[in-house]
């Protein structure tokens, strides 16, 4: 029996009734005396079980009322362990440095539970490589302050700078959701001084300082979804209308993989070209996404949003020409 498979035999045994004696633990494991030590050292120190002899009851037995609920996931199966391994990686990759210290001991005890399965954590990580593009540097302070804030349920002090208008303003905030949306954090929060819904880039906070004493107003699910993907993008609101886009047939074939929203519309047309239909509120970062695809993206629709790609184009010529 894998050491693995024995500590699952432990979990079943301990969960089961008051405390169980060393005598029964090592008949029905098929172990030594010294092999059910090591495992205890192992539960207690390797995989933080609270387990303990008892001398009144004469076995050993979870500590009750130890203050510590058990970490899902903490008993799985060799395939789960690598899933929960490659998640830890891919969250570490997020935010490089955030979440260092409060990944660390999850990391190392991570480590020793696939080395207990014979799999290589360290391997495991070569093996997946995160690119970031356009990731911007992230405040620490800042960004435990609004994760704490946002799963605590508490009001948030922030002070955010505004690239586009270059302002920076102090206001409280009720967090609703932490998003992380290519490679950037946010949050989406009830603005107390706009008195309406806001997304906030987390990097953009110069200051951030949780309210212990001040409960964050609670937006209704629905009212938060619809506010969060009713329009294309991180921006939210009401759409304004509907983008009709059409891409060439080359570039057809990797944006008809693509999910762009979702309450989109596609259509493949006669010619092999792709027409993509989908709501906006804000067309800044469509407008953005629009531009990346070049000659082989056209707007048809709405004529505003195309004499802005239009002039957006010339003005990139314009440069280009100077």
């Amino acid at each position: 029996m894998k050491d693995i498979d024995r500590l699952y035999r432990y979990k079943s045994l301990l969960t089961s009734r008051h405390a169980v004696s060393s005598e029964e633990l090592m008949a029905t494991l098929g172990i030594s005396i010294a092999t059910m030590k090591r495992d205890m050292a192992n539960l207690r120190e390797r995989l933080n079980i609270p387990v303990q002899y008892d001398r009144a009851l004469g076995g050993y037995r979870l500590i009750p009322g130890h203050g510590r609920k058990e970490l899902p996931g903490l008993w799985l199966t060799p395939d789960e362990l690598v899933a929960l391994a490659t998640l830890q990686h891919l969250l570490s990759g997020f935010a490089p440095g955030v979440l260092a210290n409060k990944l660390g001991p999850l990391k190392e005890r991570l480590a020793h539970l696939l080395h207990d399965v014979d799999l290589d954590n360290v391997g495991l990580t070569e093996r997946i490589r995160l690119v970031h593009a356009g990731q911007r540097r992230l405040p620490p302070a800042a960004f435990e302050a609004v994760a704490t804030a946002t799963l605590s349920r508490l009001r948030l002090s922030v002070t955010h700078h505004n690239r586009e208008t270059n302002q920076t303003v102090a206001r409280t905030v009720s967090p609703q959701q932490l998003v992380h949306y290519r490679d950037n954090w946010y949050l989406d929060a009830w603005c107390h001084l706009r008195n309406a819904f806001r997304s906030f880039a987390v990097d953009a906070m110069t200051h951030a300082h949780v309210l212990p004493d001040e409960p964050a107003l609670d937006m209704d699910a629905d009212t938060l979804r619809h506010a969060t993907q009713a329009s294309y993008g991180i921006f939210s609101g009401e759409p304004v209308g509907l983008a009709v886009l059409r891409f060439s047939a080359e570039r057809a074939r990797w944006v008809s993989g693509e999910l762009w929203h979702p309450e989109q519309v596609s259509q493949w047309l006669p010619d092999g070209s792709y027409r993509l239909t989908l709501p906006y509120s804000d067309d800044r970062e469509l407008l953005g996404d629009i531009l990346r695809h070049g000659a082989h993206c056209v707007v048809e629709s709405p004529p505003g949003l195309r004499s802005k790609t239009l002039a957006a184009l010339q003005a990139a010529c314009a440069t280009y020409a100077a």
